[in-house]
């Protein structure tokens, strides 16, 4: 969440350390900027299907799947690709942007870095609930106890 309002800020113009000097805000700037935001949101939800209900059956409200098991494999193989993603991103980028043209110094590098600290997190945690919501639910299936 930080990093998305960090990047929203950014991208309707309010100061937050970057030169946006010939930047297209407002314009595709701004809209990159909110779509990458909402997209990381978007899927920082879907996580919560490993911990929830919904992750073991869909909900009876959407069309055509509702009601319907989900596959283990279907939540655990993408889970574990976007931690991958996640991770390849994040880590080698964890001194922040200190030194690129343009990016922040000082107090407004402080704020970015701690902003973005936390998707340093997600990755290593998404594996770790990913392979907790496998575990489960192929105990489950052995066990051939239907979810709640």
């Amino acid at each position: 969440m930080p990093s998305g309002i960090w990047r929203i800020a950014m991208g309707i113009g309010i100061p937050v350390g970057f030169n946006t000097t010939g930047w297209d805000i407002p314009g595709w700037f701004s809209a990159m900027c909110i779509a990458m935001s909402l997209a990381t949101e978007g899927l920082t939800l879907l996580t919560l299907g490993l911990v929830k209900p919904w992750g073991e059956v869909v909900p009876g409200w959407i069309p055509l799947i509702g009601g319907k098991r989900v596959a283990p494999l279907a939540a655990v193989i993408p889970a574990l690709l976007g931690a991958a993603v996640v991770m390849l991103l994040t880590i080698p980028r964890a001194g922040g942007f200190g030194g690129a043209q343009g990016a922040p110094t000082g107090p407004a590098l402080v704020v970015m870095n701690a902003c973005y600290a936390p998707l340093l997190l997600w990755g290593p945690l998404l594996v770790v609930v990913t392979l907790s919501y496998y575990r489960r639910r192929l105990m489950r299936s052995s066990h051939g106890a239907r979810p709640r």
